[in-house]
């Protein structure tokens, strides 16, 4: 098993979110761990979400519930990489 430490795991997360959702003219270092990736944040919307949560699926092997995978775990990079970090967890997968 790899282990992943939270600041390696938040920086994929971001370049996962880059070029997951074609973010042209965004550089994964120039989003804010707390910073809120819906709305004023990065615009993210609810297919957004749905594409991101796919891609997070594929990428770490997990398979995530809509109930464990709600706004409050796409609130930010780093609610993102706690709900992640969790479901590994409870995977048995260390990272």
């Amino acid at each position: 098993m790899i282990s992943l430490d939270e600041t390696t795991l938040r920086t994929e997360l971001k370049t996962l979110i880059v070029s997951t959702l074609n973010l042209e003219g965004v550089e994964p270092s120039s989003i804010e761990d707390d910073g809120p990736l819906f709305g004023a944040g990065l615009g993210l919307d609810s297919v957004d979400a749905l594409e991101l949560m796919v891609a997070i699926e594929k990428k770490y092997s997990l398979k995530l519930e809509a109930h464990e995978a709600d706004r409050a775990a796409f609130a930010s990079v780093g609610a993102l990489a706690g709900m992640v970090q969790g479901e590994l967890q409870r995977a048995g997968t260390s990272r």
